[in-house]
């Protein structure tokens, strides 16, 4: 085996490979002595068709089968004798036999990016504020009072901030209807904000059996990608107007909401634990975030091409998905894979580097995923599906899918370690400038009624 070694750039390698003759030669008269055993030919008994009738009809299904297992069978060796450790799969090119009865291939592959690791311990995060007011907890209260409370049909009046009502609509842009904005017995919580606040708004003052049109304008940066900056006009008929029948909020409230509270005392109590615990969840979340970006800023070096080229395939992915869940498309939305591709590189390049950064600081801390962290990893996604721990465990048999979840939990596992490394400091007070902050607030407002104009 000859093997040649070239540099594409610091981080991909072009690896030679040229088996000889007396390499190439056996296999291949192996695959034709076993085809001319199963071959069938018209004028030929089963195992007598002739090696040159074979080689004529059958030499690219022979050399095309066989040049792949030479391939398996020698690149993982010839990566071994050149010591290089590709992180991706090799792009297999130019395989060939040669006049001389040799057979060469070219495996391009990536390699791990050489870094020094910088600063990753005692980096400093500001401190999420966990607070719940007694305001917010009241807020949660009225809540639950408005979605425990039964609804009335009303016909005396017309529709009020608070009521629900059952709507048919159709949506048209250009006077064209829109198919995917269209609904009956559509149910909107006047005031929720659930529809769009506009489209609410317009609903207000209708009565029962009504129809009426109005148009919309929304804006760029409305999530949904069918009405983002288009007008659209909504023809709406009202079907039922319904007013909520609300409860008092006291102890007998409370007992209503669940049989384990006794009182409003304990109902608060349980909201607050509830509030807090959530925003202990988003304030970890949130120094995740802040120790991520303080490590990529830490730590500047090229990754490899085509690993974040797979790290944007599954991005588009997860979009697809979302859409499809949606009853949508890509070119339904506007969008397009190169679209998407060219918006996602920048995140997927620092997901790749972060990645990297992460399985450093592993490797030098000895952090790694223990029987005990794969257990609580099962048990959590058990409890997300409500499915048996042993059923989970089945699901991951596949080696293809516990290596992408342990990988995940290691994760988990280091920033876990980082967190409880970093040093929280108050965040730093913002001296407020009042003449400054006048004028920005008067160009906000010059810049929203001229949006509002056009």
């Amino acid at each position: 085996m000859d093997i040649k070694v070239e540099e594409i750039s610091a981080l991909t390698k072009k690896i030679t490979v040229t088996l000889p003759d007396d390499t190439v030669q056996p296999k291949l008269n192996e695959a034709y002595d076993k085809l001319k055993k199963e071959v069938k030919m018209k004028g030929f008994r089963r195992g007598k068709v002739p090696r040159s009738i074979i080689v004529k009809y059958h030499k690219a299904q022979v050399e095309g089968e066989t040049g792949e297992k030479l391939v398996q069978d020698n690149y993982f060796e010839a990566i071994e004798k050149e010591g290089i450790d590709p992180i991706t799969h090799p792009e297999i090119k130019d395989v060939k036999y040669n006049d001389d009865g040799s057979f060469t291939f070219i495996a391009e592959v990536d390699i791990r990016p050489e870094f020094e690791l910088a600063q990753y311990k005692g980096l400093e995060i500001e401190k999420e504020e966990i607070l719940v007011t007694d305001e917010e907890i009241q807020i949660e209260l009225v809540s639950m009072q408005k979605s425990m409370a039964p609804l009335r049909s009303v016909t005396d009046r017309t529709i009020q901030e608070e009521d629900v009502v059952i709507v048919d609509f159709q949506g048209y842009n250009n006077g064209n209807p829109m198919p995917q904005v269209k609904q009956e017995d559509y149910s909107v919580d006047v005031g929720s904000g659930n529809m769009g606040a506009e489209f609410e708004e317009k609903l207000i003052g209708m009565n029962k059996d009504e129809e009426k049109s109005h148009e919309v304008d929304f804006p760029e940066t409305h999530p949904n990608p069918m009405l983002k900056g288009k007008k659209v006009e909504f023809r709406v008929k009202v079907k039922d107007v319904k007013e909520r029948v609300l409860a008092e909020l006291d102890d007998e409230f409370a007992k209503d909401a669940g049989e384990e509270f006794n009182s409003l005392d304990e109902l608060k109590a349980s909201i607050n634990e509830r509030l807090t615990k959530q925003r202990e969840e988003r304030a970890e979340g949130a120094t995740t975030d802040k120790v991520m970006q303080k490590l990529l800023a830490n730590h500047e070096f090229d990754v490899p091409k085509r690993l974040v080229a797979f790290e944007i395939e599954q991005m588009i992915k997860q979009t697809e998905q979302q859409f499809e869940q949606s009853g949508m498309s890509l070119e339904a939305a506007g969008l397009s894979r190169e679209t998407l591709a060219q918006q996602n590189e920048e995140v997927a390049a620092k997901r790749v580097r972060g990645d990297f950064i992460l399985k450093k600081i592993a490797e030098t801390e000895e952090i790694k995923v223990e029987e005990e962290d794969m257990d609580r990893g099962f048990k959590r996604i058990g409890d997300m599906y409500n499915m048996p721990v042993a059923k989970v465990k089945e699901y991951f048999q596949n080696r293809d899918d516990l290596l992408p979840f342990m990988n995940e939990l290691l994760n988990e596992k280091i920033l876990a370690y980082l967190r409880e490394q970093a040093v929280f400091v108050d965040a730093p007070e913002v001296e407020e400038k009042p003449e400054e902050k006048t004028e920005d607030a008067a160009e906000e407002t010059a810049v929203e009624a001229d949006a509002s104009k056009s």
